[in-house]
């Protein structure tokens, strides 16, 4: 089981950046895939969740700017990231879980990709 996120980079404030993140070994249709962040110094935190029939779970800092959606024949999430601000500077991590209920806590998702850093200058 590997994930695979991409996309990530150095935008300005404002700017928009759309984060893929690619599912091989096992198919992912029916389970949760999130994504998660973490900034230097702090702790991996929730940002959004997506179960196989497209329902959402947003963390409240990105709710109306952050967007995920899954392509389950490509077994690929995305997130589209609009209005990027500089606390939203931080490495990007998908995840994925066995269990077919969203959650909020990383300890619930057996699967994680790389992570891909994203930087957003004020």
């Amino acid at each position: 089981v590997q994930l695979q996120a991409s996309g990530g980079g150095l935008v300005q404030a404002g700017d928009s950046l759309r984060l893929s993140c690619a599912a091989s070994g096992r198919t992912f249709s029916s389970n949760v895939m999130g994504w998660f962040r973490q900034a230097p110094g702090k702790e991996r935190e929730f940002v959004v969740a997506i179960n196989w029939s497209g329902n959402t779970y947003y963390a409240d800092s990105v709710k109306g700017r952050f967007t995920i959606s899954r392509d389950n024949a490509k077994n690929t999430v995305y997130l589209q990231m609009n209005s990027l601000k500089p606390e939203d500077t931080a490495v990007y991590y998908c995840a994925a879980r066995t269990m077919p209920i969203m959650s909020r806590s990383r300890y619930e998702y057996a699967y994680w990709g790389q992570g891909t850093q994203v930087t957003v200058s004020s």
